[in-house]
């Protein structure tokens, strides 16, 4: 259940009250399918806890989120083992925050819960694209069997909204099969973000409603060690910075930050950058 009634711990600069909010965050701690390395559920309260080692004011975008428009409603419980129902609690929060007319901003947690809220999302917004950046491809039909898994959100995501609406960028890893079968459904930008810029100015010259997805290992491992699945070769901050700074045209419904597992990286770096980037993030939503 969606808290909105206050929470003790905020990401910083984000302690507006649920009614003033425009923007609301949740934590959705759940790795349950993860597949290599787990970690992921502990990355919300992490990336709240470190935040207060960062400034509330960006340099990059000269703004201020101190007094902004956002309510943090904390962490939501979710049930070990069993992803279903995990998502349904997705799913829930996230239209709950729809239905109040604000942007839902969840810090994962492991990628499959982002089906969740793309599933709240597109039954309000029909025209949904997604915009997803990320090391692999997560196109699998099933992972060992199982048919919701971090490794299949994508496939899952395009089974609702069909092919040419999902826009990848950063991909560097997956199957033989998931590359050929990507192949006019969904539109791939391998290994960089090159061209989003310009994907990022057609869909807003179209008003298209947007669903943001940002799994964290699209980032080289050299900088963001602190995930379940790295892959080298993998984008800069500053790449990164740049393209969550052409998302302010954009129609932005709801968005995610996803695949930190700050166990895995003991020197705290990759949190701190976790933050960083959700800073920026916020403050383009506004």
């Amino acid at each position: 259940m969606l808290n909105k009634h206050g929470n003790i711990q905020n990401f910083i600069g984000c302690d507006a009250s649920y009614d003033d909010a425009k923007i609301v965050i949740f934590g959705a701690p759940f790795d349950s399918t993860t597949s290599n390395r787990p970690g992921a559920r502990f990355g919300p309260a992490a990336i709240r806890n470190d935040s207060y080692g960062l400034e509330t004011y960006s340099p990059y975008q000269d703004f201020d989120m101190d007094g902004a428009p956002i309510y943090d409603a904390g962490d939501i419980e979710l049930p070990f083992g069993n992803p279903q129902p995990a998502m349904d609690a997705i799913d829930a929060a996230a239209s709950a925050i729809l239905g109040d007319g604000k942007v839902p901003v969840m810090l994962g947690g492991e990628h499959l819960l982002t089906y969740g809220a793309i599933r709240a999302a597109l039954r309000l917004y029909p025209d949904l694209h997604i915009i997803h950046l990320d090391a692999h491809t997560d196109l699998r039909q099933d992972y060992l069997g199982e048919i919701y898994s971090h490794a299949t959100v994508i496939r899952l995501c395009h089974e609702m909204l069909g092919d040419g609406k999902i826009h990848q960028f950063g991909i560097r890893s997956g199957t033989k099969e998931e590359f050929e079968w990507s192949v006019g459904r969904v539109n791939m930008q391998k290994y960089t973000l090159c061209g989003f810029n310009k994907l990022a100015q057609t869909l807003a010259d179209a008003k298209t409603p947007v669903y943001f997805t940002l799994d964290l290992d699209v980032l080289d491992p050299s900088a963001f060690p602190g995930t379940g699945t790295p892959e080298a070769g993998g984008v800069s901050f500053a790449a990164l910075l740049e393209a969550i700074c052409a998302l302010k045209q954009l129609k932005v419904v709801g968005c995610d930050v996803m695949e930190l597992a700050p166990n895995l990286d003991t020197s705290s770096i990759s949190t701190a950058i976790a933050c960083k980037i959700l800073r920026e993030l916020l403050i383009t939503l506004l």
